[in-house]
């Protein structure tokens, strides 16, 4: 006999695939709301190039067997030479991120419902570890095209 009533409970790399898009439409409204990031403007593909491959990476990562160490994320490197040719600061860099993991929270929290909790823990976890490991990438990329721009102006 089927049970109605039952709810489906989903991994949080599941609820992340389903909710990808919606993620990623989602986005530049969250951003838009913060003024340290709307002073520069971007349109949506500006917005959101890197995004994709960097909540995939956030993805893969949850799958990843436990102490599996996770590879260096070249969107991360890819976005943080982007975002500093677009005329980011460090500071608008690290909202940025801040904003990344606020919003994949609040998709969980949107999902509550649907999640196993006994992985909600060791997940969120490993989601904070990664968009951080994200974030240095992103860093260390900005920090070398800016060094290599001052190199090339003495």
């Amino acid at each position: 006999m089927e049970n109605r009533g039952a709810v489906s409970s989903d991994g949080v790399a599941e609820i992340l695939e389903r909710e990808l898009d919606a993620l990623i439409g989602d986005w530049p409204y969250r951003v838009d709301q913060e003024p340290a990031l709307r002073c520069i403007p971007l349109g949506f593909e500006d917005r959101t190039g890197h995004l994709p491959h960097l909540l995939q990476e956030v993805i893969a990562r949850l799958h990843l067997d436990a102490g599996t160490k996770a590879p260096t994320s070249k969107a991360a490197a890819a976005h943080g030479n982007l975002r500093r040719k677009q005329g980011y600061t460090v500071a608008m860099m690290v909202e940025e991120s801040r904003l990344l993991h606020f919003h994949i929270s609040t998709t969980l929290h949107k999902n509550a419902n649907h999640l196993k909790f006994g992985m909600l823990l060791p997940d969120v976890v490993t989601i904070a570890d990664e968009v951080a490991a994200q974030l240095k990438e992103q860093m260390l990329r900005f920090m070398a095209a800016d060094a290599a721009d001052k190199a090339k102006g003495q």
